[in-house]
């Protein structure tokens, strides 16, 4: 037996040390665990029971995605903490948009070599994110590649399943003519972009990942490394108070495509250009990349993570809430008679 496992190590994997990994990690996933969790860590299959007691007629919801090539920063940087940060609250918006509360959360991490360094590191950012916002980090896959991926190199996944109450899933359907926007802040890039971001920086602008990002005190791979931001704690608050109409993650394909998405038939989204603060690192690349406007709304979301459609009396409570929650929240435009797309005013 000790020979065929010394014969798979050589061939790239080394199943002893993964085991050896699973042992230090045990705590970190456990750490996310509340009474939903049945059994323990090493089954074939997490086992979790819902609250269904709590809901007259839940529906769960779902979603899948990865963090895409922002981890060629964690590779350049040796920065590997905030990674599962970003796919766990990434996958939580997500589902946050149709008022689902996430119930848990599973991953998998391809690696080139197996390093227990960076597999810690990047199950302890998974691990806290999922403690921030409720959510059982309840199974995961590491599997070792090297005939895929390079010696340092790996790929993160993660999905997530939340519930709603049937009555309070948020579609957009009751958007009409005369409602606000409202935009919440975003921490910057996020997670999307970076394919852009990094041929502008690295290749245009020939940064180093070491150097400070022009006009910040933070280094180039500090400033691209911010972990997307999680908007579940005050969103959830805001739907307790507050009767939100539509609800939009602005991820892949920028503002001019996520906003769409909820949008009834017969209506437009009309946003007011300098009604919020651009992070600088947008102009940045928007300058130095030479790209036009249009595209850098169909790339990045520019400043503005998620949206909340409300009517105009609800418009200044919301903005209230969601700042007393710590959000930077603000009116950014309003819902016009249109064919279901985003347009910038001046």
């Amino acid at each position: 037996m000790s020979e065929a496992k010394s014969a798979y190590a050589q061939a790239g994997v080394d199943i002893e040390a993964a085991n050896r990994t699973k042992g230090k990690i045990k705590s970190l996933v456990q750490s996310t665990f509340n009474k939903g969790v049945l059994g323990d860590i090493g089954g074939f299959g997490g086992l979790f029971a819902p609250p269904w007691k709590q809901y007259k007629d839940p529906i769960l919801v779902s979603s899948i995605d990865g963090v895409g090539t922002k981890l060629k920063l964690a590779f350049d940087t040796g920065i590997h903490n905030t990674i599962g940060r970003d796919i766990v609250f990434h996958c939580a918006n997500d589902i946050l948009v149709q008022g689902a509360r996430p119930l848990f959360f599973t991953d998998y991490l391809a690696l080139g070599s197996h390093d227990s360094a960076v597999v810690e590191a990047i199950i302890s950012g998974l691990a806290g994110a999922c403690r921030e916002i409720d959510c059982v980090l309840l199974g995961g896959e590491t599997a070792e590649m090297g005939d895929f991926y390079q010696a340092g190199e790996y790929d993160l996944a993660g999905s997530i399943v939340g519930i709603v109450e049937r009555d309070r899933i948020i579609d957009g359907v009751g958007i009409r003519p005369g409602d606000v926007v409202i935009g919440l802040s975003s921490d910057g890039l996020h997670t999307n972009g970076f394919t852009l971001a990094r041929r502008v920086v690295f290749e245009g602008a020939g940064l180093a990942v070491g150097a400070l990002f022009p006009g910040s005190q933070h280094t180039v791979g500090e400033e691209m490394l911010r972990p997307h931001r999680s908007y579940v704690a005050p969103v959830l608050n805001l739907l307790d108070q507050v009767n939100i109409r539509g609800l939009a993650h602005i991820t892949g394909g920028g503002i001019w495509d996520n906003i769409p998405r909820i949008l009834p038939a017969g209506v437009d989204v009309v946003l007011q250009q300098g009604s919020w603060e651009i992070p600088s690192i947008f102009g940045y690349i928007q300058e130095v990349g030479g790209i036009e406007e249009r595209e850098m709304y169909h790339v990045f979301n520019m400043g503005i993570g998620m949206v909340a459609v409300v009517t105009e009396s609800d418009a200044d409570k919301t903005v209230e809430i969601l700042c007393q929650s710590g959000e930077n929240a603000q009116v950014v435009g309003r819902v016009a008679p249109g064919e279901g797309i985003v347009r910038l005013s001046d």
